[in-house]
Protein backbone atom coordinates (compact mmCIF):
# COMPACT_ATOMS: atom_id res chain seq x y z
CA UNK A 1 0.00 0.00 0.00
CA UNK A 2 1.00 3.20 -1.49
CA UNK A 3 2.05 5.87 2.30
CA UNK A 4 -0.20 8.95 1.80
CA UNK A 5 1.12 12.34 2.65
CA UNK A 6 0.68 12.87 6.43
CA UNK A 7 -1.62 15.23 7.36
CA UNK A 8 -1.65 17.36 10.79
CA UNK A 9 -1.93 14.69 13.69
CA UNK A 10 -1.52 11.49 11.70
CA UNK A 11 0.24 8.41 12.52
CA UNK A 12 3.42 8.33 10.95
CA UNK A 13 4.37 5.57 8.30
CA UNK A 14 6.19 3.14 11.39
CA UNK A 15 2.70 3.75 13.55
CA UNK A 16 0.54 3.00 10.92
CA UNK A 17 1.92 -0.33 9.64
CA UNK A 18 2.16 -1.29 13.41
CA UNK A 19 -1.74 -0.26 13.63
CA UNK A 20 -2.27 -3.07 10.33
CA UNK A 21 -0.41 -5.56 12.02
CA UNK A 22 -1.44 -5.88 15.58
CA UNK A 23 -5.47 -5.64 13.98
CA UNK A 24 -4.66 -8.07 11.64
CA UNK A 25 -3.28 -10.62 13.86
CA UNK A 26 -5.75 -9.83 16.95
CA UNK A 27 -8.30 -10.47 14.79
CA UNK A 28 -6.53 -13.59 13.32
CA UNK A 29 -6.29 -15.18 16.51
CA UNK A 30 -9.71 -14.40 16.90
CA UNK A 31 -10.73 -16.55 14.27
CA UNK A 32 -9.11 -18.62 15.50
CA UNK A 33 -10.88 -18.91 18.45
CA UNK A 34 -14.17 -18.96 16.53
CA UNK A 35 -13.03 -21.56 15.18
CA UNK A 36 -11.84 -24.25 17.79
CA UNK A 37 -14.80 -25.67 18.68
CA UNK A 38 -15.83 -26.53 15.13
CA UNK A 39 -13.93 -29.61 15.34
CA UNK A 40 -13.45 -30.13 18.78
CA UNK A 41 -17.05 -30.38 19.73
CA UNK A 42 -17.93 -33.83 18.77
CA UNK A 43 -14.45 -34.91 21.05
CA UNK A 44 -15.42 -33.05 23.62
CA UNK A 45 -19.26 -34.19 23.69
CA UNK A 46 -18.10 -37.51 23.43
CA UNK A 47 -15.55 -37.48 26.00
CA UNK A 48 -18.44 -35.96 28.64
CA UNK A 49 -21.17 -38.34 27.24
CA UNK A 50 -19.24 -41.62 27.86
CA UNK A 51 -19.30 -41.97 31.18
CA UNK A 52 -23.54 -41.07 31.30
CA UNK A 53 -24.14 -43.62 28.34
CA UNK A 54 -26.49 -46.04 29.57
CA UNK A 55 -25.26 -49.41 28.92
CA UNK A 56 -28.28 -50.95 28.04
CA UNK A 57 -28.58 -49.05 25.09
CA UNK A 58 -28.35 -50.79 21.83
CA UNK A 59 -25.21 -49.73 19.77
CA UNK A 60 -27.85 -47.69 17.29
CA UNK A 61 -29.46 -46.25 20.13
CA UNK A 62 -26.26 -44.46 21.26
CA UNK A 63 -25.00 -43.56 17.75
CA UNK A 64 -28.32 -41.80 17.44
CA UNK A 65 -28.44 -40.41 20.65
CA UNK A 66 -24.50 -39.22 20.49
CA UNK A 67 -24.94 -37.57 17.37
CA UNK A 68 -27.75 -36.07 18.21
CA UNK A 69 -26.43 -34.71 21.69
CA UNK A 70 -23.13 -33.48 19.79
CA UNK A 71 -25.58 -31.84 16.94
CA UNK A 72 -26.87 -29.93 19.78
CA UNK A 73 -24.30 -29.23 21.93
CA UNK A 74 -22.70 -27.58 19.04
CA UNK A 75 -25.70 -25.33 18.22
CA UNK A 76 -25.84 -24.07 21.70
CA UNK A 77 -21.86 -24.04 21.88
CA UNK A 78 -22.46 -21.68 18.55
CA UNK A 79 -25.15 -19.57 19.79
CA UNK A 80 -23.03 -18.80 23.20
CA UNK A 81 -20.61 -17.57 20.63
CA UNK A 82 -22.98 -15.34 19.33
CA UNK A 83 -24.66 -14.19 22.10
CA UNK A 84 -20.88 -13.48 23.73
CA UNK A 85 -19.72 -11.38 20.63
CA UNK A 86 -22.70 -9.67 20.52
CA UNK A 87 -22.87 -8.20 23.73
CA UNK A 88 -18.57 -7.72 23.49
CA UNK A 89 -18.96 -5.81 20.43
CA UNK A 90 -21.48 -3.39 21.77
CA UNK A 91 -19.92 -3.32 25.13
CA UNK A 92 -16.06 -3.10 23.74
CA UNK A 93 -17.33 -0.96 20.59
CA UNK A 94 -19.19 1.56 23.18
CA UNK A 95 -15.84 1.66 25.15
CA UNK A 96 -13.91 2.20 22.11
CA UNK A 97 -15.74 5.28 21.47
CA UNK A 98 -15.64 6.75 24.82
CA UNK A 99 -12.14 5.30 25.99
CA UNK A 100 -9.83 4.57 23.00
CA UNK A 101 -9.73 1.74 20.24
CA UNK A 102 -6.35 0.93 21.27
CA UNK A 103 -7.38 0.29 25.08
CA UNK A 104 -10.86 -1.51 24.20
CA UNK A 105 -9.24 -3.57 21.34
CA UNK A 106 -6.52 -4.70 23.99
CA UNK A 107 -8.34 -5.75 26.65
CA UNK A 108 -10.90 -7.89 24.15
CA UNK A 109 -7.56 -9.36 23.00
CA UNK A 110 -6.98 -10.36 26.78
CA UNK A 111 -10.38 -11.67 27.37
CA UNK A 112 -10.61 -13.98 24.91
CA UNK A 113 -7.31 -15.49 24.63
CA UNK A 114 -7.49 -15.91 29.23
CA UNK A 115 -10.79 -17.10 28.97
CA UNK A 116 -10.47 -19.90 26.62
CA UNK A 117 -7.22 -21.03 27.84
CA UNK A 118 -8.80 -21.44 31.81
CA UNK A 119 -11.68 -23.51 29.62
CA UNK A 120 -8.93 -26.29 29.65
CA UNK A 121 -10.16 -27.38 32.78
CA UNK A 122 -13.37 -27.90 32.68
CA UNK A 123 -15.22 -31.01 33.90
CA UNK A 124 -18.83 -30.80 31.50
CA UNK A 125 -20.39 -29.28 28.60
CA UNK A 126 -22.02 -26.52 30.71
CA UNK A 127 -19.23 -25.63 32.26
CA UNK A 128 -16.90 -25.39 28.76
CA UNK A 129 -20.46 -23.64 27.52
CA UNK A 130 -20.21 -20.77 30.45
CA UNK A 131 -16.69 -19.88 29.60
CA UNK A 132 -17.09 -19.97 25.75
CA UNK A 133 -19.92 -16.94 26.33
CA UNK A 134 -17.68 -15.24 28.32
CA UNK A 135 -14.26 -15.79 25.79
CA UNK A 136 -16.58 -14.71 23.27
CA UNK A 137 -17.34 -10.90 24.54
CA UNK A 138 -13.47 -10.47 23.58
CA UNK A 139 -14.06 -12.12 19.77
CA UNK A 140 -16.60 -9.97 19.53
CA UNK A 141 -15.12 -6.42 20.47
CA UNK A 142 -12.13 -7.07 18.39
CA UNK A 143 -13.96 -6.57 14.99
CA UNK A 144 -15.38 -3.01 15.79
CA UNK A 145 -12.53 -1.74 17.67
CA UNK A 146 -9.98 -2.81 15.13
CA UNK A 147 -12.30 -2.13 11.96
CA UNK A 148 -12.49 1.46 13.35
CA UNK A 149 -8.59 1.62 14.55
CA UNK A 150 -7.07 0.62 11.22
CA UNK A 151 -9.80 2.67 9.13
CA UNK A 152 -8.58 5.93 10.86
CA UNK A 153 -5.12 4.58 10.95
CA UNK A 154 -5.27 4.50 7.61
CA UNK A 155 -7.76 7.11 6.34
CA UNK A 156 -6.56 7.70 2.02
CA UNK A 157 -6.13 4.23 1.60
CA UNK A 158 -8.16 2.40 -0.69
CA UNK A 159 -10.88 0.62 1.59
CA UNK A 160 -11.44 -2.58 -0.90
CA UNK A 161 -7.51 -2.85 0.33
CA UNK A 162 -8.20 -2.74 4.23
CA UNK A 163 -11.59 -4.19 3.90
CA UNK A 164 -9.96 -7.34 2.43
CA UNK A 165 -6.86 -7.85 5.20
CA UNK A 166 -9.57 -7.50 7.63
CA UNK A 167 -11.78 -9.84 6.10
CA UNK A 168 -8.98 -12.25 5.47
CA UNK A 169 -7.84 -12.28 8.92
CA UNK A 170 -10.00 -14.61 10.75
CA UNK A 171 -10.05 -16.99 8.01
CA UNK A 172 -6.14 -17.09 8.21
CA UNK A 173 -7.18 -17.98 12.04
CA UNK A 174 -9.22 -20.86 10.14
CA UNK A 175 -6.59 -21.93 8.25
CA UNK A 176 -3.64 -21.97 10.95
CA UNK A 177 -5.77 -24.42 12.83
CA UNK A 178 -6.93 -26.78 10.09
CA UNK A 179 -2.78 -27.34 9.29
CA UNK A 180 -2.32 -27.80 12.87
CA UNK A 181 -5.07 -30.59 12.89
CA UNK A 182 -3.40 -32.30 10.06
CA UNK A 183 -0.47 -33.11 11.81
CA UNK A 184 -2.49 -32.69 15.94
CA UNK A 185 -5.43 -34.88 14.80
CA UNK A 186 -8.24 -33.08 17.41
CA UNK A 187 -9.76 -36.42 19.36
CA UNK A 188 -11.88 -37.43 22.15
CA UNK A 189 -8.48 -38.57 24.05
CA UNK A 190 -6.53 -34.95 23.21
CA UNK A 191 -9.28 -32.25 22.25
CA UNK A 192 -8.15 -29.85 25.30
CA UNK A 193 -5.15 -28.84 24.22
CA UNK A 194 -6.86 -26.46 21.20
CA UNK A 195 -7.86 -24.43 24.64
CA UNK A 196 -4.51 -23.98 25.50
CA UNK A 197 -3.47 -23.15 21.74
CA UNK A 198 -6.41 -20.39 22.23
CA UNK A 199 -4.41 -18.98 25.11
CA UNK A 200 -1.27 -18.22 23.34
CA UNK A 201 -2.41 -14.17 22.13
CA UNK A 202 -2.40 -13.29 25.80
CA UNK A 203 1.28 -11.82 24.58
CA UNK A 204 -0.64 -9.66 21.57
CA UNK A 205 -2.90 -8.43 24.10
CA UNK A 206 -0.32 -6.99 26.01
CA UNK A 207 1.46 -5.68 23.31
CA UNK A 208 -1.45 -3.75 22.34
CA UNK A 209 -2.03 -1.96 25.36
CA UNK A 210 1.87 -1.17 26.18
CA UNK A 211 3.12 0.00 21.90
CA UNK A 212 -0.25 0.88 19.91
CA UNK A 213 -0.55 4.19 19.13
CA UNK A 214 -4.51 5.72 19.24
CA UNK A 215 -6.30 6.88 16.28
CA UNK A 216 -5.83 10.28 15.88
CA UNK A 217 -9.39 10.80 14.56
CA UNK A 218 -10.44 9.28 17.59
CA UNK A 219 -8.47 11.93 19.63
CA UNK A 220 -9.31 14.94 17.38
CA UNK A 221 -13.07 13.97 18.17
CA UNK A 222 -12.53 13.62 21.62
CA UNK A 223 -11.37 17.38 22.46
CA UNK A 224 -14.88 18.65 20.65
CA UNK A 225 -16.89 20.12 23.08
CA UNK A 226 -19.54 17.90 22.02
CA UNK A 227 -17.49 14.51 22.81
CA UNK A 228 -18.42 14.44 26.84
CA UNK A 229 -22.12 14.54 26.15
CA UNK A 230 -22.25 11.84 23.10
CA UNK A 231 -24.02 8.43 23.66
CA UNK A 232 -22.75 6.47 20.99
CA UNK A 233 -25.82 3.54 21.60
CA UNK A 234 -28.38 5.95 21.83
CA UNK A 235 -27.38 7.57 18.67
CA UNK A 236 -27.52 4.46 16.47
CA UNK A 237 -30.75 3.38 17.96
CA UNK A 238 -32.23 6.96 16.83
CA UNK A 239 -32.80 8.99 13.23
CA UNK A 240 -31.29 9.60 11.52
CA UNK A 241 -29.22 6.41 11.92
CA UNK A 242 -31.41 4.45 13.00
CA UNK A 243 -32.33 2.95 9.72
CA UNK A 244 -28.63 2.59 8.91
CA UNK A 245 -28.45 0.55 11.98
CA UNK A 246 -31.37 -1.88 11.01
CA UNK A 247 -30.21 -1.69 7.52
CA UNK A 248 -26.29 -3.20 8.79
CA UNK A 249 -28.02 -5.60 11.24
CA UNK A 250 -30.29 -6.97 8.47
CA UNK A 251 -26.97 -7.50 6.00
CA UNK A 252 -24.55 -8.62 8.78
CA UNK A 253 -27.26 -11.45 9.85
CA UNK A 254 -27.71 -13.31 6.70
CA UNK A 255 -23.86 -14.07 6.23
CA UNK A 256 -23.63 -14.92 9.93
CA UNK A 257 -26.20 -17.05 10.57
CA UNK A 258 -25.51 -18.76 6.74
CA UNK A 259 -22.23 -19.40 7.68
CA UNK A 260 -22.72 -20.52 11.51
CA UNK A 261 -25.58 -22.69 11.01
CA UNK A 262 -25.02 -24.40 7.58
CA UNK A 263 -21.25 -23.91 6.16
CA UNK A 264 -19.35 -24.87 9.63
CA UNK A 265 -21.34 -27.80 9.87
CA UNK A 266 -18.98 -29.02 7.06
CA UNK A 267 -16.85 -29.98 9.63
CA UNK A 268 -18.19 -32.41 12.19
CA UNK A 269 -19.85 -33.86 9.21
CA UNK A 270 -16.41 -34.67 7.18
CA UNK A 271 -15.66 -35.34 11.10
CA UNK A 272 -18.54 -37.94 11.67
CA UNK A 273 -18.51 -39.72 7.98
CA UNK A 274 -14.22 -39.89 8.39
CA UNK A 275 -15.22 -42.17 12.14
CA UNK A 276 -17.32 -44.40 10.57
CA UNK A 277 -15.19 -44.92 7.00
CA UNK A 278 -11.51 -44.85 9.01
CA UNK A 279 -10.38 -41.71 7.89
CA UNK A 280 -9.52 -39.81 10.59
CA UNK A 281 -7.64 -36.52 8.29
CA UNK A 282 -10.87 -36.04 6.36
CA UNK A 283 -12.25 -33.53 9.05
CA UNK A 284 -8.91 -31.37 9.26
CA UNK A 285 -8.41 -31.36 5.20
CA UNK A 286 -11.63 -29.67 4.89
CA UNK A 287 -11.50 -27.35 7.61
CA UNK A 288 -8.26 -26.55 6.09
CA UNK A 289 -9.60 -26.28 2.06
CA UNK A 290 -12.67 -24.64 3.94
CA UNK A 291 -10.59 -21.93 5.53
CA UNK A 292 -8.15 -21.80 2.80
CA UNK A 293 -11.15 -20.48 0.22
CA UNK A 294 -12.34 -18.27 2.87
CA UNK A 295 -9.24 -16.56 2.88
CA UNK A 296 -8.87 -15.84 -1.04
CA UNK A 297 -13.14 -14.72 -0.85
CA UNK A 298 -12.31 -12.25 2.07
CA UNK A 299 -9.69 -10.66 0.49
CA UNK A 300 -11.84 -10.29 -2.67
CA UNK A 301 -15.24 -9.01 -0.70
CA UNK A 302 -14.28 -5.66 -0.64
CA UNK A 303 -12.66 -5.54 -3.96
CA UNK A 304 -15.56 -6.78 -5.26
CA UNK A 305 -18.24 -4.62 -3.76
CA UNK A 306 -16.44 -1.82 -5.16
CA UNK A 307 -15.92 -3.21 -8.96
CA UNK A 308 -19.28 -4.44 -8.93
CA UNK A 309 -21.19 -1.96 -6.69
CA UNK A 310 -22.76 -2.69 -3.40
CA UNK A 311 -26.19 -4.41 -4.00
CA UNK A 312 -24.85 -6.29 -7.13
CA UNK A 313 -21.74 -7.76 -5.45
CA UNK A 314 -23.89 -8.97 -2.43
CA UNK A 315 -26.29 -10.32 -4.77
CA UNK A 316 -24.02 -12.49 -6.27
CA UNK A 317 -22.48 -13.84 -3.08
CA UNK A 318 -25.81 -14.31 -1.79
CA UNK A 319 -26.60 -16.18 -4.91
CA UNK A 320 -23.75 -18.68 -4.86
CA UNK A 321 -23.12 -19.38 -1.24
CA UNK A 322 -27.25 -20.69 -1.73
CA UNK A 323 -26.34 -22.28 -5.14
CA UNK A 324 -23.30 -24.18 -3.52
CA UNK A 325 -24.86 -25.35 -0.13
CA UNK A 326 -27.18 -26.95 -2.11
CA UNK A 327 -25.11 -28.74 -4.32
CA UNK A 328 -22.65 -30.04 -1.37
CA UNK A 329 -25.58 -30.79 1.74
CA UNK A 330 -28.03 -32.46 -1.37
CA UNK A 331 -26.04 -34.33 -4.12
CA UNK A 332 -22.55 -34.96 -2.37
CA UNK A 333 -21.05 -36.52 0.97
CA UNK A 334 -17.82 -36.28 2.28
CA UNK A 335 -16.08 -39.08 0.97
CA UNK A 336 -16.68 -37.60 -2.57
CA UNK A 337 -13.76 -36.46 -4.55
CA UNK A 338 -15.89 -33.38 -5.11
CA UNK A 339 -16.11 -32.69 -1.97
CA UNK A 340 -13.09 -30.73 -0.86
CA UNK A 341 -13.28 -29.01 -3.76
CA UNK A 342 -16.96 -27.80 -3.30
CA UNK A 343 -16.11 -27.26 0.35
CA UNK A 344 -13.42 -24.87 -1.12
CA UNK A 345 -15.85 -22.74 -3.12
CA UNK A 346 -18.41 -22.28 -0.61
CA UNK A 347 -15.76 -21.22 1.62
CA UNK A 348 -14.45 -19.27 -1.30
CA UNK A 349 -17.71 -17.46 -2.21
CA UNK A 350 -19.39 -17.23 1.24
CA UNK A 351 -16.74 -15.35 3.24
CA UNK A 352 -16.54 -12.89 0.52
CA UNK A 353 -19.28 -11.11 2.97
CA UNK A 354 -16.91 -10.77 5.56
CA UNK A 355 -14.84 -8.65 3.19
CA UNK A 356 -17.75 -6.94 1.97
CA UNK A 357 -19.03 -5.85 5.79
CA UNK A 358 -15.94 -3.95 7.15
CA UNK A 359 -16.22 -2.38 3.31
CA UNK A 360 -19.36 -1.20 4.37
CA UNK A 361 -20.34 -0.97 7.38
CA UNK A 362 -18.07 1.91 8.46
CA UNK A 363 -19.70 4.23 6.01
CA UNK A 364 -22.89 4.35 7.73
CA UNK A 365 -21.53 5.99 10.42
CA UNK A 366 -19.59 9.51 11.54
CA UNK A 367 -16.33 9.23 13.18
CA UNK A 368 -17.89 10.08 16.71
CA UNK A 369 -19.98 6.71 16.49
CA UNK A 370 -18.39 4.30 14.18
CA UNK A 371 -16.52 1.82 16.62
CA UNK A 372 -20.43 1.58 18.05
CA UNK A 373 -22.07 1.39 15.05
CA UNK A 374 -19.84 -1.27 13.28
CA UNK A 375 -19.90 -3.18 16.63
CA UNK A 376 -24.01 -2.82 16.83
CA UNK A 377 -24.55 -3.84 13.09
CA UNK A 378 -22.25 -6.88 12.83
CA UNK A 379 -22.82 -8.19 16.15
CA UNK A 380 -26.53 -7.24 16.67
CA UNK A 381 -26.84 -9.70 13.61
CA UNK A 382 -25.63 -12.53 15.66
CA UNK A 383 -27.83 -12.46 18.52
CA UNK A 384 -30.62 -12.95 15.39
CA UNK A 385 -28.18 -15.52 14.66
CA UNK A 386 -28.11 -17.13 17.60
CA UNK A 387 -31.88 -17.63 17.95
CA UNK A 388 -32.28 -19.22 14.74
CA UNK A 389 -29.85 -21.58 16.09
CA UNK A 390 -30.93 -22.59 19.25
CA UNK A 391 -34.32 -22.90 17.88
CA UNK A 392 -32.54 -25.40 15.04
CA UNK A 393 -31.44 -27.37 17.53
CA UNK A 394 -35.15 -29.11 17.21
CA UNK A 395 -33.64 -30.27 13.77
CA UNK A 396 -31.34 -32.07 15.36
CA UNK A 397 -34.05 -34.51 16.49
CA UNK A 398 -36.05 -34.03 13.26
CA UNK A 399 -33.26 -35.52 11.51
CA UNK A 400 -32.11 -37.53 13.65
CA UNK A 401 -28.26 -36.29 13.73
CA UNK A 402 -28.39 -35.87 9.83
CA UNK A 403 -25.87 -33.29 9.62
CA UNK A 404 -26.65 -32.92 5.80
CA UNK A 405 -30.03 -32.46 6.11
CA UNK A 406 -29.53 -29.45 8.89
CA UNK A 407 -26.91 -28.25 6.33
CA UNK A 408 -29.45 -28.28 3.76
CA UNK A 409 -32.29 -26.27 6.04
CA UNK A 410 -30.49 -23.75 7.10
CA UNK A 411 -28.67 -22.52 4.25
CA UNK A 412 -32.19 -21.11 3.02
CA UNK A 413 -31.16 -18.26 4.84
CA UNK A 414 -28.88 -16.55 2.21
CA UNK A 415 -32.44 -16.65 -0.11
CA UNK A 416 -33.11 -13.78 2.26
CA UNK A 417 -30.01 -11.93 1.26
CA UNK A 418 -31.91 -11.88 -2.75
CA UNK A 419 -34.18 -9.94 -0.98
CA UNK A 420 -32.31 -7.08 1.37
CA UNK A 421 -30.53 -6.27 -1.14
CA UNK A 422 -32.06 -4.12 -2.65
CA UNK A 423 -32.04 -1.74 0.66
CA UNK A 424 -28.46 -1.19 -0.15
CA UNK A 425 -27.94 2.56 -0.89
CA UNK A 426 -26.25 3.29 -4.04
CA UNK A 427 -23.66 6.08 -2.34
CA UNK A 428 -23.03 6.65 1.42
CA UNK A 429 -24.96 8.31 3.08
CA UNK A 430 -24.15 12.44 2.46
CA UNK A 431 -24.73 13.32 5.89
CA UNK A 432 -21.77 11.83 7.53
CA UNK A 433 -17.95 12.83 7.02
CA UNK A 434 -16.17 12.10 4.34
CA UNK A 435 -13.04 10.20 6.49
CA UNK A 436 -13.49 7.26 4.34
CA UNK A 437 -12.92 6.95 0.36
CA UNK A 438 -13.70 4.53 -2.37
Amino acid sequence: MDSPPEQPGALNVRARYLVLVTVFLGWMFAGMEMSLMIPATRPAIQDFLTASQSPTASGAERIVHFETRADQWLSWLIAAFLMGAALGGVVLGWLADRAGRVKAMGLSILCYSIITALSYFVTSPEQLLALRFLACLGIGGMWPCGVALVTEAWPSVSRPVLAGLIGAAANVGFLILGLIMLYHPITRESWRWVLLLGGTPVFLGAFVLWCVPESPQWLIEKQAPAAAAAAPVAEVFRPPLLRWTLLGIALGTIPLLGGWASGQRLVPWAGQVGELQGLPGLKASTQTLQALGAVIGSLMGGWLASRLGRRRSYFLISLGSLTLSGYIFLTLTPTRAEFLWATFALGLVSTSFFGWLPYFLPELFPTRVRATGAGVTYNFGRIVSAAALLSSTALSALFQGDIAKMGAATSLVYALGLVVVWFIPGTPPRSHDQTLRP
